[in-house]
């Protein structure tokens, strides 16, 4: 399976624009750019959209682990927090802190807590940086 996601600028770090597009069309020339990702600026950023892709596949992965022990979850909430932190000359994506409140009858704290620790390591998107990155580089005329 291959999913695809994209995205256009135009012009300079600061002044320049961007716009987001994904496959199924859900984001369509969504705007994201310089204010977005380093100030409180209008339109998305990279790491918001990490977040929230790391905390839709989490919760997918968590509620299959759950299925897996027989529970159903009544509901599973996340929120992934992605640090960006400088690291020398640019930056670097150092931690995501995954916050995670579920309700699943039939079982307590300890076992939920075991379930969800394996999700977060089996969750596609927790292994991301492990991944191997391929790339095409054509410059347009």
């Amino acid at each position: 399976m291959k999913k695809w996601g994209s995205a256009i600028w135009k012009g300079g770090i600061k002044d320049g624009q961007g716009v987001i597009s994904t496959q199924t069309g859900v984001l369509r020339e969504a705007p994201y750019g310089f204010a977005a990702r380093f100030e409180d600026g209008p339109g998305s950023n990279p790491e918001e959209l990490l977040g929230a892709a790391h905390a839709a596949c989490f919760s997918m992965a968590l509620s299959l682990m759950l299925g897996n022990a027989g529970l159903t979850a009544d509901k599973i909430q996340t929120k992934a927090e992605v640090t960006l932190d400088k690291d020398g000359e640019g930056f670097s994506i150092t931690k995501v802190h995954l916050t995670v409140h579920a309700q699943v009858p039939g079982t307590d704290q300890a076992g939920f807590e075991a379930i969800a620790t394996q999700a977060k390591e089996g969750c596609p998107l927790s292994k991301v940086l492990n991944a191997r990155i391929s790339m095409d580089a054509t410059l347009d005329a």
